[in-house]
């Protein structure tokens, strides 16, 4: 445990920051697994509903720099092209 006053704030908001990032990933990760679950079910709406959200959080997490831009435009392209290819 740190000694000086501002090192132990810091502390604090870290562990702060890294649980609130924790939540987002999570989420992230969640809503991209609902989906494709969704989409091997066969239910377009369904998958179209998921896949909005799952992309609303795709670009929550790269606008808070959990994930890399380039990151988030390719997993937003691979969810849209696993959704246009349903029959």
């Amino acid at each position: 445990m740190p000694n000086i006053k501002s090192a132990k704030k810091r502390v604090i908001t870290s562990a702060k920051k890294a649980e609130n990032n924790n939540v987002i990933t999570t989420r992230t990760k969640t809503s991209i697994k609902k989906f494709i679950k969704e989409v091997e079910t066969g239910n377009k709406e369904a998958a179209t509903e998921k896949l909005n959200v799952a992309v609303k959080n795709i670009d929550k997490a790269a606008s808070s720099g959990l994930i890399h831009e380039n990151k988030a435009a390719r997993e937003k392209s691979r969810l849209t092209k696993m959704r246009n290819n349903m029959q």
